[in-house]
């Protein structure tokens, strides 16, 4: 019987965009998920993120009997380990995906910035608000994203399941729109939680795991002070920007198992007498 693997996306990213990242995985895992986070009014995008955990934790609740293994990228990451915090028996452990923790200065600084507003140019923030929403069909949402060059290092396959998967049709003839709301979006970059460093400054309940991409902007950002300290030898690089899981999603994959398998080893020597 496989184990469950509950995966959350990056910000911007319907989960879709990661089936390719999934059929790598599902010999080993079945693959649970959330559509988008931040969409459902149930579940508002508010300062530190209490409600986008709530969703989580909303459909673990709802689907699973035994604990899970909870899988997330940038966001997602964040995600999974604050809901691991709070329901830890639900959780066998947590891989996050260049989720960088902020602790310390960093953390004061940020929280300064987003008082005052000035939190919006570092971050992918201020881009967000400029995102282009609508395209005349799918071809020319293909033709958008490839001549970008933030795609450009991206799996071709991967990128077309974002062109078609991460937008929709409007109902005005072959017109489609993005599917994760420009506006949502950038209120989750704008409310990035500044209080986990401290949360976790002791350690967590369940075994957390990290993946850093080599390129990553994040983690030369935030550093890996806090992660480093979180997660001890769980803690694994590969080479990529912060959108690795999209570039590398074979080798990203690769990870994901051999980490998830190192904490099920550890788990099972805890439980020895």
């Amino acid at each position: 019987m496989r184990d469950i693997l509950h995966f959350s996306h990056a910000n911007g990213f319907p989960v879709s965009t990661y089936r390719k990242l999934f059929g790598m995985l599902e010999d080993d895992f079945e693959i649970r998920a959330v559509d988008r986070y931040g969409h459902d009014p149930k579940f508002p995008v508010t300062r530190e993120w209490p409600h986008l955990v709530d969703e989580l934790l909303d459909s673990i609740e709802q689907k699973y009997r035994e604990p899970v293994w909870l899988v997330g990228h940038s966001l997602g990451g964040f995600l999974s380990l604050m809901a691991a915090l709070r329901r830890p028996q639900w959780v066998r452990g947590v891989v996050m995906l260049d989720s960088p923790v902020i602790a310390g200065w960093r953390a004061a600084l940020l929280k300064a910035g987003q008082r005052f507003g000035l939190d919006e140019r570092p971050s992918p923030a201020a881009a967000t608000r400029r995102r282009r929403t609508h395209w005349p069909d799918a071809e020319a949402v293909w033709e958008h994203f490839r001549s970008k060059p933030v795609f450009a290092s991206w799996d071709e396959e991967v990128l077309r399941d974002y062109a078609m998967h991460g937008t929709e049709p409007t109902g005005n003839d072959a017109e489609r729109r993005l599917r994760f709301e420009r506006e949502i979006e950038y209120q989750i970059y704008r409310t990035l939680p500044t209080s986990l460093g401290a949360r976790v400054a002791r350690g967590a309940p369940v075994p957390v795991s990290f993946v850093a991409g080599t390129r990553s902007r994040e983690v030369r950002q935030c550093g890996l002070g806090a992660t480093r300290k979180l997660v001890g030898e769980r803690l694994r690089f590969i080479e990529g920007g912060h959108l690795y899981p999209m570039e590398r999603p074979e080798q990203t994959a690769g990870l994901i198992r051999d980490l998830v398998g190192q904490m099920r080893g550890d788990g099972a020597a805890c439980a020895r007498p």
